[in-house]
């Protein structure tokens, strides 16, 4: 179990006490982002990629990898990100466990849960060094890691087949598989053109498990892609 820490909002100088939620390591061993208590807490005021990811070392099998930023929603609207011990670790190691343990969900409330749960999936299948895709796609986010781009949509627009392709096409172009991650579904005509193309979809529940919606889907969950 985390310690907690006093946190006080700049906005409006209320205290709250804070506790780091813990996160499932690819081992299994539960991790929990250090807290440092003597720093102030700041005021998220705009959203950038690298201040929502902290590293942090697992303290079971020594493996770093990347998990949300611990904030807390003060009830006078201010969102406050939480000093984190230690700065920022070393790149997380790219060798996947030798052994896949049962993936561990993250429950889906937003948006920002819904690409937790895909990033999370994809260290589930070994890709360790996840990070935000320099390459911004049409609709959704994207997520890329070595040899992979991912592509999140947390709407509630089932993907159509443009999105696919859209995918598709940059995968290709930059010699990378590739997979979806929907939570609302596809059409028809989606699912067709990535059996076409070869593309698994996932739709993500809202237990934040992602549930195969293709056969290169099951494949990829099974750790045998098709060809």
């Amino acid at each position: 179990m985390s310690e907690s820490v006093p946190v006080r909002c700049p906005a409006c100088r209320r205290a709250h006490v804070y506790a780091a939620p813990s996160y499932p390591c690819a081992c299994g061993a539960p991790v929990t982002p250090p807290l440092d208590p003597h720093p102030a807490a700041t005021a998220v005021t705009h959203r950038a990629w690298d201040e929502e990811w902290v590293a942090v070392r697992c303290p079971a099998c020594d493996r770093v990898a990347q998990w949300p930023h611990p904030e807390l929603g003060c009830p006078c609207g201010t969102v406050l990100r939480i000093p984190v011990a230690g700065g920022a670790a070393e790149p997380p190691d790219t060798t996947p466990p030798p052994a896949r343990p049962a993936f561990q969900p993250v429950t889906i409330r937003t948006a920002r849960d819904a690409v937790t749960a895909a990033a999370l999936y994809l260290r589930w299948l070994g890709h360790r060094d996840v990070r935000r895709a320099d390459r911004r796609p049409p609709s959704g986010i994207g997520l890329a890691a070595r040899g992979m781009l991912a592509q999140v949509d947390p709407t509630v627009r089932p993907a159509e087949p443009r999105d696919v392709e859209c995918l598709w096409l940059t995968a290709m172009a930059e010699s990378a598989a590739c997979v979806y991650f929907s939570l609302a579904g596809y059409t028809d005509e989606a699912r067709a053109r990535a059996d076409t193309l070869r593309v698994p979809l996932f739709v993500l529940d809202l237990t934040g498990t992602p549930q195969p919606v293709n056969d290169h889907a099951d494949a990829l969950a099974a750790g045998t892609p098709r060809t």
